[in-house]
């Protein structure tokens, strides 16, 4: 698999298959994933890989405190800006509608969407989670090193014919999950990955997932 191979069949998988994944595997991946850039080779990210019975214990304590506080509880950064609008709004309530749309959930099933949403603290069936996070004082520019690190890992659990699910709903209960993992207060927790083999045949691992054209996003100049 090349990298445009990666990069063309990545995509958030929400219904995974009862296989396990291999340790050896995933090292492998994290090891090659080191080479990420990062600004001053800082390597900002830190992460807790979790399967097998502890995955289930905090599965089972992140799902009681959903019950109790359904709409987060110390966040401790906010997932979208409050005046989220214009075409990334637009895009982000499109993707939504097309995965409910996908398992025929109409837009009036309040109770069938919330139901589907509470399956990401079940990693859609996954078996292994990555939790990552980072120290507290690092800003915007190591922020992004994360996230080019965490793609890098994406692509290549694709090239070991692995999927994933970035999942940054976990940070709604950003302080409460720093201490299921064991991490000081000196860090800040920042997003779950789903990992394992996707269900090839579930239709919301299957619908079309829009991308705007590159002339919406990156201007052109002198050449």
């Amino acid at each position: 698999m090349n990298v445009t191979e990666a990069v063309n069949s990545r995509r958030s998988i929400r219904q995974f298959l009862d296989k396990p994944v291999d340790r050896a595997k995933l090292e492998a991946v994290l090891e090659t994933a080191q080479r990420s850039p990062s600004g001053g080779n800082t390597q900002p990210w830190s992460a807790v890989i979790v399967g097998g019975d502890a995955l289930k214990d905090i599965t089972a304590k992140i799902k009681e405190k959903a019950k109790a506080a359904p709409m987060g509880e110390n966040m401790e950064y906010a997932i979208y800006p409050k005046d989220l609008n214009g075409r990334y709004e637009e895009q982000r309530r499109a993707v939504g509608r097309d995965m409910f749309e996908s398992i025929g959930l109409a837009r009036e099933d309040g109770a069938g969407r919330v139901a589907q949403m509470a399956k990401n603290w079940d990693s859609f069936g996954a078996p292994v989670q990555l939790f990552t996070y980072t120290r507290k004082y690092m800003g915007p520019p190591q922020w992004s090193d994360m996230g080019m690190w965490l793609q890098t890992v994406m692509l290549l659990l694709r090239e070991a014919g692995l999927d994933s699910c970035s999942q940054e709903i976990w940070a709604m209960y950003g302080s409460y999950m720093r201490e299921l993992l064991g991490i000081d207060d000196d860090h800040i927790f920042f997003c779950g990955m789903a990992i394992g083999y996707r269900d090839p045949d579930a239709p919301i691992n299957n619908f079309a997932v829009s991308r705007i054209p590159i002339s919406d996003a990156i201007e052109f100049r002198g050449l």
